[in-house]
């Protein structure tokens, strides 16, 4: 709940320290004294539009702080600070502040980290619920019907929300396999084309660099063979000087004995000649490596271009060209057996459909159920509001398929009838704000355990009633207001009289400087307080004894 407001240089307000507590607060005071400046700094807290017509004349700049302190952190309110990775530990108080320049600037801080008025706006409806005159927000917005005619009916929507999600991933899959066949059908013929030449071409991985290479020995071969000729001419035949080396080797054995210096000489020449033999065969590999074939360079050389040629054809690498291959094949085959793969896809998607029809059929029917229930309920609120003439009725239609949703089938409004035979219009299109005010206080009683904003307001909702309309008023007010908390703005006796708390809002002057203040009053100063409300500018004796009756009463 809202435990604290502080207000720094806004309009008439200089400097502003209230304390709230739980149950049902009251604000009264004269016409004119601010007490639309209080809900207009609160709602700078809440994200409002920063005017900076609201500072104080002469000052640079003006704030405004709201502590709100719960038992446990409300999910909403939760998630939006996690998304904003805002971090709040457990117990701490959620402080809020809004800083508003002169010159029009603003900032926006939750426990002293900088936040956008966005996040603000987001965060509003679970801190604070504002109802008054022409208010579209809260209970006036239709987006939020279904929500509370869930609650109030116990309509768990999770499975719905869940068997939503399921039809729509079967519904995904089965048109992406439509689009897939589809487009591999209207490619059949060139698919075809393109997969016969390719097999017919039969490339392998790694196939270009093996033939480059080879083409380049043979480029290489072309080039050197007079060298290579001229060697193997050295190193073969009776006259080569390898020869030569082995047959001074012979000569050389017998006689090696001889002298030490021999011996050794024939150790050398036996290396030579088994280097000169390892030299002759690696000549030999290389001739052969190197064979100049004209043929076989023509084959390799118009091998490397076909392959080249359909590489471009098909915008990638040469080695990618098997892998295209098989793709092609696969497209193929999911035309050839796509159907089957079709039809239990189709399978899929209508079984998730009917299951999804099956609990929104469900929750559909407690919607109808619970709204013949609130219905009544907001009906027997009406009269004590001076309602009598007017009706209420919660609206539930069937929407179009394609407006279905995770939260079911069903379009939820809220409608009212002001006069005899006067047709059902949405609640916010009624005219006169006072009957506006008093229809969102028969909602709010008729929904008081479905919950809501932590903090609940309402502003001169008892504007142009008194007596015993006055006093169901402050009685439903202070109904609502038990076990959680909720502030009146009002000029009603009646519902001042039933506060827990009661503030009054004066505005005084000294010389061309105008203040406005907000005070806590205690038993006699609500006494006189209520009486000034009963009597007018002067309080009699009456107008007490009056007030005293209304408090002890109350």
């Amino acid at each position: 709940m809202l435990t604290r407001l502080s207000i720094r240089n806004i309009v008439l307000i200089e400097a502003l320290d209230l304390d709230f507590g739980s149950g049902l607060g009251v604000l009264t005071g004269e016409t004119g004294a601010g007490k639309s400046i209080l809900l207009d700094a609160l709602g700078l807290v809440l994200g409002n539009r920063a005017d900076s017509g609201l500072v104080r004349g002469g000052e640079e700049q003006a704030s405004v702080t709201a502590s709100f302190e719960f038992s446990q952190l409300p999910a909403g309110v939760r998630a939006v600070l996690a998304e904003a990775e805002v971090d709040v530990e457990p117990g701490e108080p959620l402080l809020i502040k809004r800083r508003l320049k002169a010159d029009g600037g603003s900032k926006a801080f939750v426990n002293d980290q900088p936040v956008s008025a966005a996040l603000l706006r987001e965060l509003a409806p679970f801190l604070v619920e504002l109802h008054g005159q022409h208010d579209d927000r809260g209970l006036v917005n239709p987006r939020g019907h279904r929500q509370l005619l869930d609650r109030y009916a116990r309509a768990d929507v999770a499975g719905v929300e869940a068997a939503w999600k399921a039809w729509r991933s079967a519904a995904d899959a089965l048109d992406e396999r439509r689009a897939a066949i589809a487009q591999a059908a209207a490619d059949r013929d060139l698919l075809l084309a393109h997969l016969a030449e390719l097999t017919a071409l039969a490339p392998e991985e790694g196939e270009e660099a093996e033939l480059a290479s080879a083409r380049a020995d043979m480029q290489k071969g072309e080039r050197l063979s007079g060298d290579l000729a001229e060697l193997q001419h050295l190193w073969a035949g009776s006259d080569s000087a390898l020869a030569a080396l082995r047959g001074a080797a012979r000569r050389l054995d017998r006689i090696a004995a001889e002298h030490p210096l021999l011996s050794e000489a024939l150790d050398a020449l036996d290396r030579a000649v088994i280097e000169a033999g390892e030299a002759e065969d690696k000549i030999t590999r290389a001739v052969e490596a190197l064979a100049h074939d004209p043929a076989a360079l023509d084959r390799i050389e118009t091998r490397l271009f076909d392959l080249r040629a359909l590489a471009r054809k098909h915008a990638c690498q040469v080695d990618d060209l098997p892998a295209k291959m098989r793709a092609m094949r696969e497209q193929l085959d999911a035309i050839e057996g796509g159907e089957a793969a079709l039809a239990g896809l189709e399978a899929a998607a209508r079984a998730a459909g009917e299951t999804y029809r099956a609990l929104a059929a469900e929750v559909s029917a407690l919607r109808r159920a619970g709204a013949e229930r609130l219905d009544a309920a907001v009906a027997a609120e009406l009269a004590p509001l001076k309602l009598d003439a007017a009706r209420f009725r919660t609206s539930v239609t069937v929407l179009p398929e394609d407006r279905w949703g995770p939260s079911g089938s069903d379009g939820v409004e809220f409608l009212i009838s002001t006069n005899p035979g006067a047709d059902f219009a949405p609640l916010g299109k009624i005219a006169s704000g006072g009957e506006l005010s008093r229809f969102i206080l028969a909602l709010k009683v008729a929904l008081a355990e479905e919950g809501g904003a932590a903090t609940v307001i309402f502003d001169e909702i008892d504007r142009g009633v008194g007596g015993a309309v006055a006093s169901a008023i402050g009685e439903r007010l202070a109904r609502l207001a038990a076990g959680g908390q909720l502030l009146a703005v009002t000029h009603s006796p009646q519902v001042a009289a039933r506060g827990n708390r009661h503030y009054v809002i004066a505005k005084s002057s000294e010389g061309t400087v105008t203040r406005t203040s907000v005070h806590l009053l205690d038993h006699a100063g609500r006494q006189e307080e209520i009486a000034r409300m009963l009597s007018g500018a002067e309080v009699t004796p009456e107008a007490r004894a009056q007030a005293d009756r209304l408090l002890e009463t109350l």
